[in-house]
């Protein structure tokens, strides 16, 4: 039996590269196309977010944590829908920040992906 003294799912944080795996099985599973643009750190490499959303533009999330630990993104480019543009624009300023960066990229104009935390 586990003790109260271990970490939670909520808390704790599984390899970059499992979440990544994760996330291409599961946009496989619904038909959501998914790039892995670049490969970062395997172990705990940060993660950017590109969500196409067709005409519309896209957004880029970055993922982070909040205080109390719980995985969730912000926008690390504007506040939401930005043009493809300045997404590069952001996503080549971030990779130069951050060499072991994961990029992914999500066609989603039909917003069926489902993040899995909360936009901060």
């Amino acid at each position: 039996m586990l003790g109260t003294d271990c970490l939670s799912w909520k808390t704790s944080k599984i390899k970059s590269s499992l979440w990544v795996q994760a996330q291409v099985k599961l946009c496989d599973l619904n038909f959501i196309p998914i790039v892995v643009r670049q490969k970062g750190d395997p172990d705990s490499g940060a993660i950017i977010l590109r969500l196409d959303r067709g005409e519309m533009g896209c957004c880029i999330l970055s993922q982070v944590r909040d205080f109390d630990g719980n995985p969730c993104w912000t926008y690390c480019c504007g506040d939401g829908i930005i043009s493809y543009d300045e997404a590069e624009i952001c996503i080549k300023r971030q990779i130069k920040r951050d060499p072991d960066l994961w990029v992914i990229e999500v066609e989603d104009s039909k917003e069926h992906f489902r993040l899995d935390g909360d936009i901060i």
